[in-house]
């Protein structure tokens, strides 16, 4: 099946065709740094790297871009509040992305630009649309003529006639429509600013992501990225000032549904955001990116502690027959540089991707469709393993780390095991060696209990091993347990 997505531009979903065989394009709108992440900004972060991560197994060559915003009205408004420079605010938030990115296992972009560093192609930009007659200078502020671009509004679907005023400046009366959004704002006291020929003062918000994405995407390129929340006005804005411009710009518009708490965006003006670093002292990374990743990326996902113990619930089951079958193969399987235990090219599904995931991705990446695949899998390496079926369990194991390698939740990937897969497989040995300890120590307890007629004790020490996953069934050669599948 042909890679389709739902294009936000044409309300469709399209066939994937890049502008260059077998390489791909993609900018994502990255964090504006006025204030650390919440899990609600790792949404967007998640998703595409799934995509990212999609398009390179299927073959492509990913040119992947993510902007830095280190120059904006709520970061001004932040130092201003904390009687320091807006490059120090901007400078410890981008550090937090950053840390919270690799957190929860996205890939790093090839280029991330700060808007900052890319003034002169904003003055460039300017000058082009200055020149075309789609934008003008009024009072050290630079305009753009929503009028003057006949398709304005097409992407989020509205009526110029019936938008409201742009209230991205305090104009004082000096544009010529209540609708034309700044594309550079007059110096302010205080205020950081650059010199143009319109005087000096700083970007507009939609301004620099024109100007960054080509720059080093190229005038048109193939894919840009971003939250439903971005429609309207930023990503509204980008079309018109790059295609007035004479730029062809993005030929596919991919927008994540937002993470929501209560029936709200999750955002910090409202005063509900989930930090990153105090989420994560609840739940390990691996099984926060798989709470984050387990809804199609087009749908909204309501936040729950509830929800959140259900997907550490359903990755720990994941990680519990990779962590057994690894140990159970005694290394085979584990590393794809030396057998090519994970090839998802791979014609033979036993060697590669089950031709269920591959469709699941390939419809608009139909990640919970994905994840069916993954736990049918999963229940396969588990009667396999129960079978001792080493054969059955590690193709299991070999299509089920192909498909999560994907996904990013491979629990032998040495971002989440913090060493090589075969390491890891010996970690978890000694994990349960020690567990298998412990278990045979409240045995023997067990017994004695049973040994003077304590029932009732020894009753209760069965049961508290059942509510901590641990299964203890007594035959003729005496006890045996296993953990809870």
């Amino acid at each position: 099946m042909t890679l389709q997505f739902h294009d936000t531009a044409t309300r469709t979903v399209r066939e994937f065709a890049p502008i260059t065989p077998g390489e791909v394009s993609v900018y994502l709108c990255g964090a504006t740094v006025q204030a650390p992440p919440h899990i609600g900004h790792l949404r967007s972060a998640v998703c595409f790297d799934v995509l990212i991560r999609w398009l390179q197994a299927i073959g492509y060559r990913v040119t992947f871009c993510r902007n830095v915003t280190d120059i904006e009205d709520k970061i001004l408004r932040t130092a201003h509040a904390e009687g320091v420079p807006p490059w120090i605010v901007a400078e410890r938030n981008e550090r937090a992305f950053t840390w919270a990115y690799d957190a929860v296992g996205c890939r790093p972009p090839d280029i991330e630009p700060r808007a900052t560093g890319h003034i002169p192609e904003m003055i460039v930009l300017m000058r082009r649309l200055i020149e075309g007659d789609h934008a003008y200078a009024a009072g050290g502020d630079v305009y753009f003529d929503v009028r003057s671009y006949p398709e304005y509004g097409a992407l989020s679907g509205q009526l110029l006639d019936q938008m409201r005023p742009a209230e991205d400046s305090d104009d004082a009366g000096l544009k010529r429509d209540p609708r034309d959004f700044a594309l550079w704002k007059a110096a302010k006291p205080g205020e950081p600013y650059w010199e143009t020929p319109w005087g000096p003062g700083r970007p507009g918000w939609h301004l620099e992501c024109s100007a960054m994405s080509t720059k080093y995407l190229g005038p048109t390129f193939d894919i840009h990225c971003g939250g439903m929340d971005l429609i309207f006005p930023h990503h509204e804005n980008e079309i018109a000032q790059s295609r007035a411009a004479g730029d062809g710009f993005a030929r596919y518009w991919l927008h994540n549904g937002l993470l929501g708490l209560a029936g709200e965006k999750m955002s910090k003006s409202l005063g509900n955001s989930l930090l990153v670093t105090d989420v994560l002292t609840r739940v390990r990374p691996a099984e926060l990116r798989y709470y984050l990743v387990q809804a199609h990326y087009r749908s909204m996902l309501e936040f729950s502690e509830e929800a959140l113990d259900e997907a550490v619930a359903a990755y720990q089951r994941i990680e519990r027959f990779v962590l057994r079958a690894a140990e159970a193969l005694d290394g085979l399987g584990l590393d794809p540089a030396v057998d090519g235990a994970v090839d998802p090219a791979a014609d033979d599904e036993t060697e590669g991707l089950p031709t269920s995931f591959r469709s699941a991705m390939n419809e608009d990446l139909a990640v919970p469709a994905a994840l069916a695949a993954v736990h049918a899998c999963v229940r396969d390496g588990n009667q396999a393993l129960a079978a001792s079926d080493k054969a059955g369990a590690r193709a299991s194991l070999v299509r089920l780390r192909a498909m999560l390698d994907v996904l990013g939740l491979d629990p032998l990937a040495p971002n989440w095991s913090g060493t090589s897969a075969g390491a890891a497989a010996g970690s978890a040995e000694r994990l349960r060696q020690v567990v298998g300890s412990l278990v045979k120590l409240t045995l023997d307890q067990r017994d004695a209990a049973r040994a003077r007629r304590d029932y009732a004790t020894a009753d209760a020490i069965r049961d508290g091993l059942e509510e901590i996953g641990v299964i203890v069934e007594d035959t003729s050669q005496g006890p045996r347990w296993e953990l809870k599948r």
